[in-house]
C-alpha cells in the first residue's frame, strides 16, 4: 500500500525535497579530529549516537556527555553490561520470538500448508462438478467463507513474521543496546536471505537470533559456521539440494559387512537435484574472499562438491542441519590450493570455512563492508588496512576489528561527519528516536518499510540492501520520505491516531509566519537541530524551512500553501525531511 497525502502536503514535500537535493549529495573537506575527543562538543557526540545507533533520543548528548564517550563506546561494544528492560518487557508479548522452528511449524505453519491444501482440493472440486456451475446468465456461487478457526490458522502463521518485522522495527527504535542492533542489520545483510523465497520464512525468526545476534561481537568464523548450517541459507541459496553427480559407492550389506551393489536411483535431473553452486560462489564472493579475492571458477566447483550432503532433516517439518553422507561427494578436490584427499564427510566443509575466515582477502573484505557501513561509502584505505590487520591478528574477534573502526582518527574526521545517507529503515528508526516518539503498535512502520522500497527480509538478491548513498538518493525517494514524515507528525491515513507515533505536543497554529517572527516553530527546529542534525547547521537549517520557506524569498503559491497548514508539526515534519536530516 502506497500513501497518499493530502495535495498540501505533496507540495511541502516537493518544496523541502527539491531544494535541499543538491544539500543532500555535497560534502565538505577539513582536517582530521583525533580519535576519541578527551572533551567531546556536541557534534561529536551526535556523530556517534548516529553511527553507532540510530540517532540521538532527547537527552542522548547530555547523558553521554556525562559518561564520557569512550566510556559509552566501550558499554556499548559490551551489551551484556547494559540493561535493557522495558525493550525486554515489549518484545516478550511476542511469543514466536522465543520458539524454535520446529514449534513455530507444529503451531503455525503446518496447520496453515494443510489449510491451503484442503482450500485447493475443494476449489479443484468445484470447478469440476457440473452441478457447481451456475445456469447461463445466473451470478457464480459465493465462495465459502472461511471460518473462524480458519481465519485464526491463517493469521497465526501471518503473526509470525509480523512479529518478527515489528520486533526489528522496536529493537531498533528502543533498545538501549544500540551498537549491537546496528550491528545485527548490518550482519544480517551481510549473510542475506530473502522472506519470499520457499520455506525460508519460517526458519528467518530462528536464523537471526540464532545465526547471527550471538556472534556480532563474537567471532567471524563462528558466525560464518552457525549461517552455513542454518536451513535458512541452506533453503535461499539451494544447498539443501545439491548432491555429488557421481554414482554411490558401494553399500555394507548385512551384518558381516560384505559388499552389494547400490539401488537403482532416480536420475539427478528427474529428481531436480545434482551439484549446486549457489552457496560456493556466494560464500566466496560475498561472504568471505570479496569478488577480487582470488578465487577460481574450478574453486568455486570444488567449493561446491565439498559442501554436497549438507541438507535440512524434513524442512516441511522445521527441521535442522543434517549431514548425509550419502549425498557427498567422496573424490579428491582442491580449494584455493589446499588438497582434499577424498574419502571425507562434513570435516571437508569445516576445513573449507577455517580456511576461508582465515584468509587474508576475507580480513581485507570484511574490513571494508564494516568501515562502509560506519564510516563512509569510500572509507579509507588507511582504515581498512589497519581493521584487516586486526581481524587476522585476532582471528577475526569481530569486537576487536569493530573497536578499531569506531575508535580511529578515520570515524572522527570530518571527512567522516555525516557523510553517509540514511537508508529508509534508518531515516524511520532515527525519526521515531529524534521525536521522542511512542509507538502503540509497530506494524504501520513495517508497512511504511514498504512505501519506502526496503521492505524488511525482502532484499531478495544474495547481496543484500545497499549501504550507499546512490542507492537510495533521488528525487522520488526523498519525495517518499517527506510524505511519510509528514503523516507520522499529523498521524493521516493509513496510520490511525492511536498507531501513529506521538512525540511533543506542538501548538495549533504558528506563532508567527513572517521574517524575525519564528516563535514556537523556530524554536522547536533548533531543538530537533541540536539534539539530531548538528548544532554546526542548526541555523542553516532553520533558515531555510523558517526564513526562506516561510518568507518573501519564497514564492508567492509556497507561502500560500504553507499559509493553509493546520499545525505547526508539519514544519517538524519538514525537518525530519530536510536534508541534513537524511544524513548520519
Amino acid at each position: 500500500m502506497k500513501f497518499q497525502p493530502p495535495n498540501r502536503q505533496r507540495r511541502l514535500a516537493t518544496i523541502v525535497a527539491a531544494a535541499g537535493l543538491i544539500s543532500l549529495i555535497s560534502g565538505s573537506l577539513s582536517a582530521q579530529r583525533p580519535a576519541i575527543p578527551a572533551d567531546p562538543d556536541d557534534r561529536a557526540i551526535v556523530h556517534v549516537l548516529n553511527r553507532l545507533g540510530f540517532g540521538a533520543r532527547p537527552g542522548d548528548v547530555e547523558t553521554v556527555r556525562a559518561m564520557g564517550l569512550d566510556a559509552w563506546i566501550d558499554m556499548q561494544l559490551h551489551p551484556g553490561r547494559i540493561a535493557d528492560t522495558a525493550l525486554a518487557e515489549r518484545l516478550a508479548t511476542m511469543p514466536t520470538l522465543s520458539m524454535s522452528t520446529r514449534e513455530l511449524a507444529d503451531a503455525y505453519f503446518i496447520p496453515a500448508a494443510d489449510l491451503r491444501r484442503r482450500q485447493q482440493q475443494a476449489q479443484r472440486q468445484t470447478a469440476a462438478d457440473p452441478a457447481m456451475t451456475p445456469p447461463p446468465g445466473q451470478p457464480a456461487r459465493t465462495p465459502r467463507q472461511m471460518s473462524a478457526e480458519e481465519r485464526q490458522i491463517r493469521q497465526g502463521a501471518q503473526s509470525v513474521t509480523n512479529e518478527l518485522m515489528q520486533a526489528k522495527m522496536l529493537r531498533a527504535a528502543f533498545s538501549e543496546r544500540q551498537l549491537e542492533e546496528v550491528l545485527v542489520d548490518f550482519w544480517f545483510n551481510h549473510f542475506n536471505v530473502f522472506i519470499g523465497k520457499g520455506q525460508v520464512r519460517q526458519y528467518l525468526t530462528e536464523y537471526e537470533r540464532d545465526a547471527i545476534r550471538p556472534h556480532v561481537f563474537g567471532s567471524f568464523r563462528d558466525m560464518l559456521g552457525a549461517t552455513a548450517k542454518s536451513p535458512a541459507m541452506l533453503l535461499y541459496l539451494d544447498n539443501f539440494q545439491s548432491q555429488a553427480d557421481n554414482p554411490p559407492a558401494m553399500r555394507p550389506q548385512g551384518r558381516r559387512g560384505g559388499m552389494r551393489p547400490p539401488q537403482r536411483q532416480t536420475p539427478p535431473q528427474r529428481r531436480g537435484r545434482g551439484l549446486n553452486e549457489n552457496y560456493a560462489r556466494e560464500l566466496m564472493e560475498l561472504h568471505t574472499l570479496g569478488v577480487d579475492g582470488g578465487y577460481t571458477q574450478e574453486d568455486v566447483v570444488n567449493v561446491a562438491r565439498v559442501f554436497t550432503g549438507w541438507t535440512i532433516d524434513r524442512p516441511q517439518q522445521g527441521g535442522a542441519f543434517v549431514f548425509r553422507a550419502q549425498g557427498h561427494d567422496r573424490n579428491e578436490k582442491t580449494v584455493l590450493g589446499y588438497r582434499f584427499e577424498g574419502n571425507g564427510g562434513q570435516d571437508e566443509g569445516e576445513r573449507v570455512l577455517d580456511i576461508l575466515a582465515s584468509h587474508p582477502s576475507t580480513a581485507r573484505h570484511i574490513a571494508f563492508k564494516l568501515s562502509q557501513r560506519l564510516v563512509a561509502d569510500d572509507p579509507p584505505a588507511t582504515l581498512v588496512d589497519r581493521a584487516a590487520k586486526v581481524f587476522l591478528e585476532t582471528k577475526g574477534d569481530l569486537r576487536e576489528v569493530t573497536r578499531t573502526i569506531v575508535t580511529s582518527p578515520e570515524f572522527f574526521s570530518d571527512e567522516a561527519y555525516r557523510a553517509k545517507v540514511k537508508t529508509p529503515f534508518e531515516f524511520i528508526t532515527s525519526a521515531i528516536r529524534t521525536t521522542g516518539a511512542t509507538v502503540a503498535n509497530a506494524q504501520p512502520l513495517v508497512t511504511a518499510m514498504n512505501t519506502l522500497g526496503m521492505p524488511l527480509y525482502g532484499a531478495q538478491p544474495p547481496t543484500g540492501y545497499s549501504m550507499t548513498a546512490d542507492a537510495w538518493v533521488n528525487t522520488g525517494a526523498l519525495l517518499a520520505r517527506m510524505n511519510l514524515a509528514v503523516q507520522l507528525i499529523a498521524g493521516t491515513a493509513p496510520l490511525a491516531p492511536e498507531q501513529n507515533i506521538r512525540g511533543e505536543q506542538m501548538p495549533d497554529r504558528p506563532a508567527a509566519r513572517g521574517r524575525g517572527g519564528r516563535g514556537a516553530i523556530g524554536r522547536r527546529l533548533v531543538t530537533i537541530d541540536l539534539a539530531t542534525l548538528a548544532p554546526d547547521t542548526s541555523e542553516a537549517t532553520r533558515d531555510r524551512l523558517v526564513d526562506t520557506v516561510l518568507s518573501g524569498e519564497a514564492s508567492a503559491g509556497t507561502r500560500e500553501t504553507l499559509a493553509r497548514a493546520e499545525s505547526a508539526a508539519q514544519l517538524l515534519a519538514l525537518a525530519l525531511g530536510s536534508p541534513e536530516f537524511q544524513r548520519r
